[in-house]
């Protein structure tokens, strides 16, 4: 395996340096005219199933097309359409909880959100209640916060993220692993039956405060349509930590308090002397909406069937809550900015006049916000088999703050690509920083996860956190003020005095691994032990 490797470095070196002046024109400036346009009111917020969105991709399929890149999508056009069910959360939306000292009310959108995963107009229901910590099975580290309880047809309530550790043994140490996301807490509660969920906010456990929680969920759920019979969710909702407070109280408790029980080894479930009453209106929809796929096919007769990957997620969330009266949520950053590089990369790519040995394929995803469906949908319906495709490097909510000395590429270490990656970090003076917020479990959170969850390695290119030219700590500092303020909220905007040289790099960067991994002889894979291998062997990659 190790002469496999090295024999793959030594042919990826022979194209390094063609690779490297081959990108020299990838321009940031036109980076910024992509984002601009795709940031603005005109488009009301790029939401999945509105005018917006459609307008979206559709001028990134032009661009394709302007471009020479052939459609790779259904029946000879660039797109790859599917069909999501969306539900909107009323707001007679409703929930109490009877205990022994009586009536606890809730209101919507200060103390509750949510929405039904049943895809139904009309849910209401009364069920007692269980508190299941983490909401964790995880056999691998002994930890089964279910066990010994039964919460069918009950409301579980619990918390996000996961025991803390420093032991990459035990949930691997203090990155956030997929038992820590909300998306697990959901699945799993389901698996055991929950008629539904309440998860307890604190900003530490989610990352993000309540603000983001709020207008995220209080737009409602786009998902993919149930199958006939299969159980969902009543209600998936979030209470804040006042309210998580109120109903900790029932067992002489707070929410912090519950927090430390469910991280401490040997955990057991509790029954709450509660009985949630749950109105759940929604209006239910369905959502039609696509993923844009552009390819440039590669050179070599037999490898030009495989490919090396580029994406980014068009979408955002429209128009919703207005805040300070605006109420077009534009998503600048997040990712009209990873949509600018995949359009310029896609440009530049096209014009090699000698192309790389395996094709590339450009994919700007639908609904990622949703909880990645875009990227989920074209994991189960590749244009190119999973076992034939190389590499895949995605670009999300890049900061317009310039250049930095260091640069992310989390998840690309468990790869066997990595010293393709640690070359191009090299050729460009880079430093491949540690995910600075580990515990927010970054890597299950863009459409990269979606690739890796059916084999294909995968990781975002990311921004570094030391800025050039300014004072130590400002990238912090920026990516802090970010993430309180605009994040999720409509002042994620765009504006003129942005720095595109950053993004620049960033797309030189991606651009020079993707050329070198296209023209490897053999296909990387994942290393020895990772959650992601099985799924890789099972592709037809060994």
């Amino acid at each position: 395996m190790k002469r496999v490797l090295l024999l793959s470095l030594l042919a990826a070196q022979a194209w390094v340096s063609i690779a490297f002046g081959q990108n020299d024109d990838i321009s940031g400036e036109r980076m910024r005219a992509h984002v601009k346009f795709l940031a603005s009111d005109l488009l009301e917020g790029r939401g999945v199933g509105a005018r917006g969105g459609d307008l979206a991709s559709e001028y990134i399929a032009t661009q394709f097309a302007l471009y020479g890149l052939n459609p790779a999508g259904d029946n000879g056009t660039y797109f790859q359409n599917f069909t999501l069910i969306g539900a909107s959360p009323e707001s007679e939306s409703q929930m109490s909880a009877v205990g022994r000292a009586g009536n606890i009310p809730f209101k919507w959108l200060d103390d509750f959100v949510g929405i039904t995963f049943q895809q139904k107009p009309n849910i209401e229901f009364d069920a007692d209640a269980v508190f299941v910590g983490h909401g964790i099975v995880a056999p691998e580290y002994h930890w089964d916060d279910y066990r010994g309880v039964d919460v069918r047809g009950k409301v579980a309530v619990l918390f996000t993220g996961e025991p803390p550790s420093n032991d990459p043994a035990f949930f691997n140490a203090e990155a956030l692993t997929y038992y820590g996301r909300w998306s697990y807490k959901f699945e799993e509660a389901t698996r055991h039956g929950a008629l539904a969920v309440l998860i307890i906010h604190t900003t530490p456990t989610a990352s993000y405060g309540w603000n983001v929680v709020r207008a995220s969920w209080s737009k409602g759920e786009i998902a993919m349509k149930l199958a006939p019979g299969a159980h969902a969710l009543g209600f998936a909702g979030w209470v804040t930590q006042e309210a998580g407070d109120r109903i900790a109280a029932t067992l002489h408790q707070t929410a912090g308090e519950w927090l430390k029980m469910a991280d401490t080894p040997g955990f057991r479930a509790q029954s709450l002397p509660l009985r949630f009453h749950i109105r759940a209106p929604a209006t239910i929809r369905d959502i039609r909406t696509r993923n844009v796929i552009g390819k440039v096919e590669g050179s070599d007769p037999q490898l030009k069937n495989e490919t090396v990957v580029f994406s980014a997620h068009w979408d955002h969330f429209g128009v919703g809550e207005p805040i300070h009266g605006d109420a077009i949520y534009n998503g600048a950053q997040d990712n009209a900015t990873g949509c600018g590089i995949l359009l310029e990369l896609a440009r530049s790519w096209a014009a090699l006049p000698h192309k790389p040995r395996r094709t590339a394929l450009f994919l700007s995803v639908a609904a990622e916000e949703s909880g990645l469906l875009g990227s989920e949908y074209y994991g189960q319906h590749p244009v190119i088999p999973t076992g034939k495709t190389a590499l895949a490097i995605n670009y999300d909510s890049l900061p317009p703050y310039g250049r930095t000395r260091d640069v992310g590429t989390h998840g690309a270490e468990r790869t066997t690509a990595y010293p393709i990656v640690e070359e191009a970090a090299r050729r460009f003076q880079f430093t491949l920083s540690p995910d600075p917020r580990p515990l927010a479990g970054s890597y299950y959170r863009s459409d990269h996860f979606s690739f890796a969850r059916v084999g294909i390695p995968a990781f975002s290119i990311s921004s570094g956190q030391e800025l050039l030219g300014q004072p130590a700590g400002s990238g912090k500092k920026y990516s802090d003020t970010y993430t309180e303020a605009r994040y999720h909220q409509p002042s994620d905007e765009y504006h003129d005095e942005w720095d595109f040289s950053g993004m620049e790099l960033y797309g030189r960067f991606g651009f020079l691994i993707n050329f070198n991994v296209a023209n490897l002889p053999t296909l990387p894979t994942w290393h020895a032990g990772d959650e992601f291998l099985p799924a890789r062997v099972a592709s037809g990659v060994r």
